[in-house]
């Protein structure tokens, strides 16, 4: 969590008083340090057993995802012709179709479709990713309304914005005794609700809104996603074996990453759909409602993947079942 805390404000001072360029360059030596603590630090581990890589599902499940993510990115460029758009949307979907034709005929695909079998995995695979395609559009859209609509500088925005994960690491305090007292699939319902609304609430700022205000809403709306993304993870995995536990990890990954690339998009084309409709060649404050309410709604879909999950449903996690099988400290589960 401390990346999220001290990003934000160290991204807006670089941009405020050095060259955005340094947002990137300092990457390097963070990417440095890294490799070595990881050398260092973490056990180089060897599953049981060895299968054959899945060159194959590789190349399918690569060439189709990163079309599909290429053609989303280039779907509000103006400077990309819409053959070329129409072309990758093709070429993905022809990828991931030659995937999913081709996972089910070998005995160990690079992503193990049959894991959505599981109600758990499922919910978290399909809730999730809609839940993060509404947060992964609010660090492009509300950095942009700050400092475009608002007139805020980059720092100021910064020390704004950063507030948000100051409540996520406040969720981390009480995340084990909510799921204690409410169970996953309560809270998952409940909070998926409330995070909607709070991912959506910056519809409703304004250049004349209060300071404090703004940053009561931030601070909540971070500490509700962050129980959200803590109750998705740890729910994700409570039916999957040890021996299945590598492909759940890709799976779920990938779709974390992809889930969150569609959020910058849905965000960015609605940004340019509004500037299209409004007649303007520069964004405003006012031009920036649409988009927070669109992907409050995508977040909210979630809420019916998570009714599906059965009543009792990663009891043992949340620690209201007890039994001879360790039990998971839900707090330690990285949101």
């Amino acid at each position: 969590m401390i990346g999220p805390v001290i990003g934000p404000p160290v991204g807006g001072f670089i941009t405020t008083f050095f060259t955005w360029r340094w947002i990137f360059w300092i990457n390097l030596p963070i990417a440095a340090l890294g490799l070595v603590l990881a050398t260092l630090f973490i056990p180089d581990v060897f599953g049981e057993e060895v299968t054959r890589f899945d060159f194959s599902g590789f190349l399918f499940s690569g060439l189709g995802l990163s079309a599909l993510v290429s053609a989303s990115a280039a779907l509000d460029a103006n400077v990309v012709s819409p053959l070329l758009v129409v072309s990758l949307l093709v070429v993905g979907l022809a990828g991931i179709g030659l995937y999913v034709w081709h996972a089910r005929r070998t005995t160990a695909p690079l992503l193990d479709l049959e894991l959505l079998r599981y109600p758990t995995f499922r919910a978290g695979a399909v809730g999730g990713s809609l839940f993060r395609v509404g947060v992964g559009a609010v660090p492009l859209l509300l950095p942009l309304l700050l400092q475009l609509g608002f007139g805020f500088s980059p720092l100021r925005s910064g020390l704004l914005t950063f507030v948000t994960a100051l409540g996520a690491i406040g969720m981390k305090i009480a995340a084990s005794r909510i799921l204690r007292q409410w169970g996953f699939r309560r809270v998952l319902i409940f909070n998926s609700i409330v995070s909607a609304v709070f991912i959506a609430a910056p519809a409703v700022f304004t250049p004349e809104m209060s300071m404090p205000l703004m940053i009561v809403v931030l601070f909540i709306g971070g500490f509700f996603r962050s129980l959200e993304f803590t109750c998705i993870n740890a729910i994700s995995y409570a039916e999957i074996d040890q021996s299945k536990m590598s492909a759940a990890t890709s799976l779920q990954s990938v779709l974390q990453q992809f889930s969150l690339s569609m959020g910058v998009t849905v965000g960015a084309s609605i940004l340019q759909l509004a500037l299209a409709l409004g007649g303007s060649s520069t964004l405003r404050a006012s031009d920036f409602w649409p988009a927070f309410l669109v992907i409050g709604a995508i977040s909210f879909l979630a809420t019916f993947s998570f009714a599906r999950l059965p009543e009792y449903a990663g009891e043992e996690l949340a620690g209201r079942k007890r039994t001879g099988s360790v039990q998971v400290n839900i707090s330690n589960v990285r949101s």
